[in-house]
């Protein structure tokens, strides 16, 4: 993805890296944590035996200097700092490298997991980290006509700017088509990389004008959930409450669902 300073990921990986060594306890470590210490937590050359790193090497690092990080090298970081999994990810994350040690997500979730969208009363579809649409339920395809109603391509992104249908459907279509995208990109900044997702903005540049135009203001977003209003052409006027979950043990797959919402402004916004 463009539009990200080089110098960034130095600079946050230094940052993080010197809050993790400051707050460990020497003593979690086997480590004597007397008096004698000038700083809290590791030393720098603690850190680089715990993690059979060079002491010149990781203490460039943290001052963050223009140096190559490995996967490998961000790997012995996580094991020998014990990091949380939310620690590691993180690492990973600021450093700019994929952990080779990270779930391959590529596999769908069990039948009984997608199916959990034919118990919920009113419109509800899972996406993956692609945003194709990989099960919904009756509700929803009466709703999105066009998407979930047809045959053939299911995903959200190609439906809202390259389907007509999505243009009258939607309430306010422009606002609600930039807030998709801007959540789109902060969703896949973790595969920036993979090349199917990459085909699918390159495609999508080409096609839509309006999707190039809302990619090119680098919006990023955290996924939400809150009010959608839909002009449906048979139902007419619908109003919903829309909560957005992760699947737990998937976490690139996303769960949504429209909920009854009479009057508009009537609910808080929910999400996850």
């Amino acid at each position: 993805m463009k539009g990200q300073d080089p110098a960034a990921p130095a600079l946050s990986l230094s940052a993080f890296l010197r809050a993790l060594r400051e707050r460990q306890s020497p003593a979690e470590f086997g480590l004597a944590s007397g008096s004698r210490r000038r700083t809290p937590g590791l030393r720098r050359e603690e850190v680089a035996q715990l993690c059979g790193l060079s002491v010149t090497w990781y203490t460039w690092i943290e001052q963050g200097r223009d140096v190559s990080v490995s996967a490998a090298a961000l790997s012995r970081l996580a094991h020998g700092l014990r990091l949380s999994r939310a620690e590691r990810s993180y690492l990973f994350e600021v450093a700019g490298k994929r952990d080779p040690e990270r779930p391959s997500t590529r596999d769908d979730p069990p039948e009984e997991i997608l199916a959990c969208v034919d118990a919920i009363d009113g419109p509800a579809y899972i996406l993956d980290r692609t945003w194709r649409a990989r099960r919904w339920n009756a509700q929803a395809s009466l709703l999105f006509a066009g998407w979930l109603d047809a045959d053939g391509e299911k995903n959200l992104l190609r439906y809202i700017f390259l389907r007509p249908e999505a243009h009258t459907l939607i309430l306010d279509w422009t606002s609600r088509a930039r807030r998709v995208v801007a959540e789109f990109r902060a969703a896949v900044t973790a595969y920036s990389d993979d090349p199917e997702i990459r085909w699918l903005v390159e495609q999508l540049r080409r096609e839509s004008p309006d999707f190039e135009r809302c990619w090119d203001t680098q919006g990023v977003l955290a996924r939400e959930g809150g009010e959608r209003a839909f002009n449906h052409p048979t139902m007419g006027y619908l109003h919903y409450q829309q909560v957005s979950l992760s699947l737990a043990g998937w976490s690139d797959y996303r769960l949504t669902m429209l909920l009854s919402a009479p009057r508009l402004g009537q609910s808080a916004s929910c999400s996850a």
